[in-house]
């Protein structure tokens, strides 16, 4: 950036000069050229007059006269001479040309009529030369030729180039030091940020960044500071999630670990005892399995499982629930009920399996947190654009702060309970990712008779509606 502003100012300036000194040099010796045309016409319409003397002495008195007064207190040579280029006047006497032929180009296009001038170089600088012609009723007899050194103009314009090199260095040197200071302001918080993401790659999710400076670099620093946060939050999850899984994995296989070992203490046990410790260990192996299949289920679906849709009446799929789940529901004296409108507009366009594992998992969690004697109820209420499924019980229901932890993996309300029931903690996690994958909702809130009420929000798209 620096290096950049440096460039572009120094290009910026260096135009600048290049332009102003362009337009300074070509207005002076402009009106330089005027003044001396201005000059050499008077001289010219001033001699006229006295061109008709026969006598060449009077004639160069006059002349000397008139140029003398109109060139005096300047350095301009001024040269009169007729249209045969003879020099019938010179102010600088030094060079003697009076009587000889003076040659110039300007001169030579004035005897011809037309006004000139031309500048050249010489030791001493540059040299401006005019030349008009002398009329007289009409016709050219002489020619009138100013000469002036223009080192004037030449020290003016130097001065002037040295004055802008100085200004253009000190605003040059301004500009760095802005430069230099705004690029710290700019490129500190960029470092910091840069430090921050290195930290990131190298694991530390700790690291934050100090939110302060211009709007942009708060909303950078805010937004990296909120990727740190939900990176920090998805590898504390991750490290739950491995724990989680590693202590159910562990349960089991401590329990079969332990049956195994008290059958092999046991001396001369009955077969009896033998298919007892042998259903124990089938129980726990099956709890095993249900742990990796659920597992299995949650590594699918995250990784973005394929969807096999399809068109789904909602309706004959939460009656399948109700119906699979009304011998378990009646074990407990649960009254399970379902509220389910027999209309044509109950179809989604969704996977099967997974709506049904959705509404299954919700259902049976229903029926065992609800307590004997209770009732569960499941209504579909879909419209032209959404279907919302309602799952509501009577039982306990969930603390607030608890409502949002329920959807994570392994967690349960009631451990001691949910392992009765043979539960993993993984159904309302799967639950919830498969709602998700449909673009969908789910959310728990409190029931008026004082349990919980799950509601799932499933969009219905074109091709669900045909």
């Amino acid at each position: 950036m620096l290096t950049t502003y440096v460039a572009v100012t120094l290009i910026t300036l260096f135009l600048m000069c290049v332009y102003n000194i362009g337009i300074l040099s070509e207005n002076l010796y402009s009106e330089q050229t005027t003044k001396l045309y201005a000059k050499a016409n008077i001289i010219s319409q001033s001699i006229s007059g006295a061109w008709d003397s026969n006598d060449e002495k009077v004639m160069y008195l006059r002349l000397e006269d008139v140029t003398d007064r109109l060139l005096a207190g300047t350095n301009i040579r001024g040269v009169v001479t007729d249209n045969s280029y003879s020099v019938l006047f010179d102010n600088n006497s030094e060079a003697g040309m009076t009587g000889k032929v003076f040659m110039r180009d300007v001169l030579k296009r004035a005897l011809d009529g037309e006004q000139s001038d031309s500048k050249f170089e010489t030791d001493n600088g540059s040299t401006l030369t005019v030349a008009v012609p002398v009329e007289v009723d009409g016709e050219i007899i002489g020619g009138v030729y100013l000469a002036e050194n223009m080192s004037a103009i030449a020290d003016t314009v130097s001065t002037i180039r040295a004055s802008l090199i100085v200004f253009s260095a000190l605003l040059l040197f301004i500009i760095i030091l802005i430069s230099i200071g705004t690029s710290y302001i700019i490129t500190r918080p960029i470092a910091e940020f840069t430090e921050v993401a290195r930290a990131i790659s190298r694991g530390d999710f700790s690291r934050r960044a100090n939110v302060k400076g211009t709007r942009e670099m708060a909303q950078m620093g805010q937004a990296l500071n909120f990727m740190c946060d939900e990176l920090n939050a998805l590898d504390e999850k991750r490290k739950n999630f491995v724990s989680d899984v590693s202590h159910e994995l562990k349960t089991p296989m401590a329990g079969i670990k332990l049956l195994c070992d008290s059958l092999v203490q046991a001396e001369n046990p009955d077969m009896e005892t033998i298919r007892e410790f042998l259903g124990d260990m089938s129980e726990e192996i099956d709890r095993l399995t249900r742990i990796i299949n659920r597992l299995l289920t949650l590594s699918r679906l995250d990784s973005g499982a394929d969807m096999n849709m399809s068109r789904v009446d909602i309706s004959a799929l939460c009656a399948g629930v109700v119906e699979s789940l009304s011998k378990l529901a009646k074990e407990k004296d649960i009254e399970l009920t379902y509220e389910i409108p027999e209309t044509a507009d109950n179809y989604i366009n969704a996977d099967y399996d997974k709506i049904y594992e959705c509404v299954y998992n919700i259902v049976v969690n229903a029926i065992n947190y609800t307590p004997d004697g209770g009732n569960v109820n499941t209504r579909v209420k879909c419209s032209d654009s959404l279907c919302v499924i309602e799952v509501e019980d009577n039982g306990p229901g969930i603390p607030d702060a608890e409502k949002l932890k329920v959807f994570d993996r392994f967690y349960r309300l009631d451990d001691s309970r949910a392992r009765d029931t043979g539960g993993t903690g993984l159904g309302l996690a799967i639950t919830k990712e498969a709602v998700l994958l449909h673009q969908g909702t789910i959310e728990v809130t409190d029931s008026p008779s004082g349990g919980s009420i799950f509601t799932i929000t499933l969009p219905i798209t074109e091709s669900g509606k045909e």
